[in-house]
């Protein structure tokens, strides 16, 4: 099982990051979806900008794909200042993060990716920086080693994770604002389609941005990389208009359902149906079976089967439900 080249990763592809950034909204009246953090954030910004302040520190977790880095961009343009983009791996050192926090301007907005990743030395320096916008740093060694106090601009770190659970009590307690980003609903994808058509300058109908958002497993970045798919296909298989017959011909090529499951997904289902007649079965058992590691399973390929309904964790292992058993039938005499 590979996911790295995955159509329905919700991850960034190499490569699409161009395209993936020109479809990004840069203020909130464009920025589609998770509406109760977008009225929470322009009340924010707004009373920010009266007090001529920083925003408070904002922590946004959730599945990957759901536009934490784009709300990002959003609140530095509301804000009217600088956005730093930089995550977890990157600051492998307590330099790297003071080289960042000392460049920053006043007001200015730092978003970590993946912080969760940040190792304790660099997560260390951010206590003192977030809370009291100073920065402690040691030079020298041993003996004549000494520490000097940098005042640093007021600032506001986002701060940006698929797994919250990993951040510790003493950073996640440093964030005013804590936000959990859910998936989107179908209504929302389609209108992030129709907008990412007009963008690209294809035309989109109704009906095909919602065959596309069918199998788009709610989340805004697989919705544009197959409304590029799509318009791929019906440029070279029909006229150019991205409609409902060539969104199914395109996206059933690619190997995608109508529940927006791909071999990956069906293989997982109906290795549990074959071999252990739809379970339970353990997660050791079923990570052996599928060649793939525990900690993959979990939190790249099951969350979604949980979602829709088509696999039940409970305490004695995975189990297949009803639903699921009548998808694959049905997807079976097609």
């Amino acid at each position: 099982m590979q996911n790295m080249d995955r159509m329905l990763s919700a991850n960034e592809f190499q490569g699409e990051k161009d395209v993936q950034k020109s479809l990004r909204p840069r203020k909130f009246e464009d920025y589609i979806g998770q509406s109760s953090l977008k009225q929470k954030m322009s009340i924010f910004i707004e009373a920010a900008k009266r007090r001529e302040e920083s925003v408070d520190h904002i922590l946004l977790y959730g599945p990957p794909g759901l536009g934490k880095t784009t709300l990002a961009g959003v609140i530095a343009t509301e804000m009217g200042v600088n956005l730093k983009i930089t995550s977890g791996p990157v600051l492998d050192k307590a330099g790297d993060l003071a080289a960042i926090l000392t460049s920053l301007e006043e007001n200015d907005i730092l978003f970590i990716d993946e912080i969760h990743r940040l190792n304790t030395s660099v997560e260390e320096i951010l206590y003192p920086a977030m809370e009291d916008k100073e920065l402690d740093i040691i030079i020298g060694k041993g003996p004549s080693a000494r520490s000097i106090r940098i005042e640093l601009p007021e600032f506001t770190l986002i701060g940006a994770t698929t797994r919250a659970g990993l951040l510790s009590s003493p950073l996640r307690d440093r964030f005013g604002v804590v936000h959990r980003m859910d998936y989107y609903d179908e209504r929302e994808l389609m209108d992030i389609i129709l907008r990412g058509g007009r963008i690209l300058g294809v035309e989109v109908k109704e009906e095909g941005a919602k065959e596309i958002a069918l199998r788009s497993r709610g989340t805004p970045r697989i919705a544009n990389r197959f409304l590029k798919r799509v318009r791929d296909y019906a440029e070279i298989r029909g006229d150019g208009i991205v409609n409902k017959k060539l969104s199914v011909e395109a996206l059933s090529l690619l190997g995608v359902d109508s529940y927006g499951l791909d071999e990956l997904d069906r293989e997982i289902l109906n290795s549990l149906i074959e071999n252990y007649g739809g379970g339970p079965v353990g997660i050791e058992t079923l990570s052996l079976m599928l060649g793939e590691d525990r900690k993959t399973l979990e939190e790249v390929y099951e969350p979604y089967l949980v979602k829709i309904g088509f696999l039940k964790r409970t305490h004695r292992g995975r189990v297949v439900t009803e639903k699921a058993y009548k998808h694959l039938e049905t997807e079976g005499e097609k």
